[in-house]
């Protein structure tokens, strides 16, 4: 698994990116494609390379990445419109790099999946 990928670099700051919100435990950032008026990733700062790599250990890493996300919907304005949390697991789902991510979107009426 790759320990320094792109967003290893932004969370260590030595690429730029839109940061919204950074502590010890995450960094969240403006998607660079953005599929909606709001839409941004809350990343883990320690490398998780999908879903299927969560352990155990990581329940309150887990928990505070969705505790963010939704802290931060709700100082975008969203959390009462709605708003969406993505998390793509592998190739075939379109994880496109191989990093924990969850994608927040809102902003618009999203179509149903």
């Amino acid at each position: 698994m790759k320990k320094n990928n792109i967003f290893k670099k932004i969370i260590k700051k030595e690429i730029p990116a839109d940061i919204l919100y950074q502590d010890s435990k995450v960094t969240v950032f403006s998607d660079i494609k953005p599929k909606a008026p709001i839409h941004f990733l809350v990343v883990p700062n320690k490398v998780i390379s999908s879903l299927n790599e969560i352990q155990k250990k990581d329940k309150n890493l887990i928990f505070h990445m969705l505790n963010i996300a939704i802290t931060l919907a709700k100082k975008k304005n969203i959390s009462s419109t709605g708003y969406r949390l993505l998390i793509n697991c592998n190739q075939h789902a379109g994880q496109e790099i191989n990093h924990l991510h969850i994608h927040v979107l809102g902003g618009k009426k999203l179509k149903s999946i």
